[in-house]
């Protein structure tokens, strides 16, 4: 039997893969032959991340783009396409976050986090639906347990992770046909990641995280990356329009458990 997670020659473009869980991602499909495609705002972050993927030995492409700019999107895509032809996997994982409340943030800092999460993944799905495989492609979203369990001083969040997954089931069914799944991913409190570094900066924060996930410690990006690779592969070939927390159970007590540790770890820096 031929190795299932095997992606030699398979074409991955990966949205604010310079960094985080999605570069975490972006790593784990280089090293196991795809050829790569990244994208973030930051050319700098681009530069570096390209130049790790290429580690690899494999074909690495990566472009400055910022998922709000639809004509931009566009553009990376068709010169993805250009280079590597079909894509045959697209994560998206763009995102925008920061602690406030409700009426504690303005509406443009509302309107800056729906629209990189929620407009952006809506740009880069609808951009990339002429160049993906067909049948074969597999789309998957990086979403958010905030998407589903409502979280104190996570509004703005909340709001656009729940598009998010809405974009992922209803992509799942119109595209179904087609040959194409979709997923979301909602990774739980992942270490080493700018999230967590602002949601709990502290070692009390920290701390108070890790109380609330019932296996009592946080995520890696690798497992995150493991959980994408499985999707992606033969192996979850049945497998559509799901929402698939990774989280440590982080999610399973609802807003009682994950809201409150989140909600002491933020109010622990004086949010």
């Amino acid at each position: 039997m031929s190795n299932p997670f095997d992606f030699t020659g398979k074409v991955v473009f990966v949205s604010g893969g310079t960094s985080g869980i999605n570069l975490g991602i972006a790593h784990a499909f280089a090293s196991r032959g795809a050829k790569v495609a990244v994208i973030s705002r930051s050319q700098d972050k681009v530069d570096a991340a390209v130049n790790e993927l290429k580690n690899y030995g494999g074909e690495v492409i990566g472009f400055s783009a910022d998922v709000r700019d639809y004509a931009k999107i566009k553009e990376t895509l068709t010169k993805t396409h250009e280079q590597f032809g079909l894509i045959d996997i697209l994560v998206s994982g763009a995102a925008g976050n920061f602690p406030a409340p409700a009426m504690g943030m303005s509406a443009n800092g509302f309107k800056s986090v729906v629209d990189i999460d929620l407009q952006g993944t809506f740009h880069v799905f609808h951009s990339a639906f002429e160049f993906l495989t067909k049948p074969g492609a597999c789309l998957i979203n990086i979403s958010a347990p905030q998407a589903y369990n409502p979280m104190e001083l996570q509004i703005h969040v909340c709001a656009a992770k729940a598009g998010v997954d809405m974009i992922t089931r209803v992509a799942a069914m119109e595209w179904g046909a087609m040959g194409i799944r979709v997923n979301s991913v909602a990774p739980g409190p992942i270490d080493d990641t700018e999230g967590m570094k602002r949601l709990a900066a502290s070692k009390e924060a920290r701390q108070l995280v890790i109380d609330s996930v019932p296996l009592a410690r946080y995520g890696t990006k690798q497992e995150i990356a493991d959980v994408c690779l499985w999707l992606a592969s033969p192996m979850a070939s049945y497998v559509t329009g799901v929402i698939l927390p990774v989280d440590g159970g982080w999610s399973l007590g609802g807003t009682s458990v994950s809201s409150a540790g989140m909600k002491k770890a933020l109010l622990s820096k004086g949010i």
